[in-house]
């Protein structure tokens, strides 16, 4: 479809989207399953919560952007960054520093401050061991790997498909398709795992929550019932600061997306499907220009 480029409203940047990124979180906000966080604007309506892209103009109060940057964030206002232009809330994007491509920048606004966050609210120290459940995905590898960067023992579950990107980076992986997921963690930590990250939720949750030592440092990042088993839900931070956070590991070389696949605009609907599915191991993204 067509539109005329969105105008950016107080606090707002419009952008010219380089590359998009493809989340889980896209096909639940279609499927109406997540309000709240795509300004409520009906359908017809452009999917995409990341992008990274060229500010094209400024709305009114922003700070810290000027037109012509190269610039990483959120839709929040439901713009949508399946598309040639769009409108990236300002509070919520950040520069993208020099040495850091647009495809990696695009890719860290949801998987890699969801990691940071998940790995300061554990706050385990150097040496503690994490079971990641659903490591094979975007959030899971980033999660893993930022856990590695801490000096952190790091064992990952998932399917047979995810085991080549997760023991790549250094995780102990248990494939669940093949093996028995809790009788193999309790032979590898005995007195169970100092923190479990959740990325699958449901029944998986409820299996592998028991394996934390204290039901506190279990946390869920997609699943809201996690508190009924003594846990925690994530505590999300999608401002400037937490992106120029991610981007900084990313330049270190402590966080690295793993991306497997890039699609043209054109191929965007495709891109969704896949990572619909629940099975992509790594990111997705949409490369628009």
């Amino acid at each position: 479809m067509d539109r005329p480029d969105p105008v950016p409203g107080r606090d707002e940047v419009l952008i010219r989207v380089g590359v998009a990124g493809v989340n889980p979180l896209d096909h639940l906000l279609r499927s109406g399953l997540v309000d709240g966080l795509d300004g409520g604007r009906p359908f017809p309506r452009v999917l995409g919560m990341e992008a990274a892209g060229t500010v094209l103009a400024r709305g009114e109060g922003v700070d810290g952007l000027e037109v012509g940057d190269a610039v990483f964030g959120f839709a929040l206002t439901g713009g949508g960054t399946y598309a040639e232009t769009t409108v990236l809330s300002a509070p919520n994007t950040a520069r993208i520093p020099e040495g850091l491509s647009a495809t990696v920048a695009a890719t860290l606004p949801v998987a890699g401050t969801t990691a940071v966050d998940v790995l300061d609210q554990l706050s385990l120290p150097a040496g503690a061991t994490v079971l990641v459940n659903g490591v094979g995905g975007g959030v899971g590898l980033a999660v893993a790997q930022l856990a590695l960067g801490r000096d952190l023992r790091v064992i990952g579950t998932g399917s047979t498909a995810k085991r080549e990107h997760a023991e790549s980076i250094g995780v102990r992986f248990v494939d669940y398709t093949a093996e028995d997921v809790v009788g193999t963690a309790r032979a590898l930590l005995p007195d169970g795992f100092d923190g479990v990250v959740d990325l699958a939720g449901g029944t998986s949750l409820r299996t592998v929550a028991p394996l934390a030592r204290d039901p506190r440092n279990v946390i869920a990042v997609g699943d809201r019932s996690v508190p009924d088993l003594g846990g925690r839900f994530v505590e999300r931070r999608v401002d400037r600061e937490n992106l120029q956070r991610s981007a900084r590991l990313a330049l270190d070389g402590l966080l690295t997306p793993v991306i497997t696949a890039v699609h043209p605009l054109s191929d965007a609907p495709a891109a969704l499907a896949t990572v619909e599915t629940g099975h992509t191991s790594g990111k997705v993204v949409v490369k628009v220009a």
